[in-house]
């Protein structure tokens, strides 16, 4: 008969007549990362595709293709001044760009009489964690109350060069409600940025920030500059001269 020896050799044959599955996968798996995975130089390729970098804004289609408001130093653009708005009809929504000379927060306010109270503003916030968010606020009184009713979408943003600046859509006809206004109506555009605290705004950086003189058609492309206040006061060379004649005039005194 056989013995425990012959068993052992009859059952190894019969081991190496049976496909090792294990050892082949195990071969086919790692040519497969081989050449799947890794480039020429034997670096692992990335696992996701990059994120689109944010879109500079082109200021070159203010007053052509989409309305723009800058605020701040005269011939400023989208990175230069203190506070820039554009907006656009794309379809059913409008698109609106926003950036301002901050760390925290910049926004636009849609109001029916160029005083904060009862407004529905859109913010953009830069978080502690780096990203810029897309907030939905109703001004009660002097102070800024989150709605969680958000109307923004295609929401993008950004925190480069001390500069917070984003991009979204939103609706241009809403269900009726008061937080939230219908686009297609004409208002005044109010015009803030400041500092956040943890993610949370808080106080705009100036007393009094900047609004549009008149009521604000979306389907009317304007591009409009307002000075800042350091750029008031002397932004004319004949105020300038008229200044000096009336400072010479008091000095001197009349004969």
């Amino acid at each position: 008969g056989r013995g425990p020896r012959g068993r052992a050799r009859g059952d190894a044959g019969a081991d190496e007549a049976v496909p090792r599955h294990d050892s082949s996968y195990g071969t086919f798996a790692g040519e497969f990362y081989d050449l799947r995975y890794l480039s020429e130089e034997g670096y692992p390729f990335p696992t996701a595709p990059p994120v689109d970098p944010f879109a500079k804004i082109k200021v070159e289609d203010c007053g052509k293709t989409k309305g723009c408001f800058r605020y701040g130093k005269p011939g400023c653009n989208a990175e230069t001044c203190d506070y820039f708005l554009s907006y656009r009809m794309i379809g059913a929504d409008v698109e609106f760009e926003l950036s301002a000379d901050t760390d925290g927060w910049v926004a636009v306010g849609f109001s029916s009489d160029k005083k904060m109270g009862g407004d529905d503003v859109m913010a953009c916030v830069h978080d502690d964690n780096g990203r810029v968010r897309i907030q939905h606020f109703y001004n009660v009184g002097q102070w800024a109350k989150e709605i969680q009713r958000n109307p923004a979408r295609d929401e993008e943003g950004v925190f480069e060069n001390n500069r917070v600046t984003c991009r979204f859509k939103r609706p241009v006809n809403v269900p009726r409600d008061e937080t939230i206004v219908d686009l297609h109506l004409s208002w005044y555009y109010l015009f803030a940025w400041g500092p956040a605290i943890q993610g949370s705004i808080t106080r705009h950086d100036i007393d009094s920030p900047p609004a549009s003189e008149r009521v604000v058609s979306i389907y009317k492309y304007e591009d409009i500059f307002m000075p800042s206040a350091a750029y008031q006061t002397f932004s004319s060379p004949f105020c300038l001269l008229l200044i000096v004649a009336l400072t010479f005039y008091l000095l001197m005194g009349t004969p």
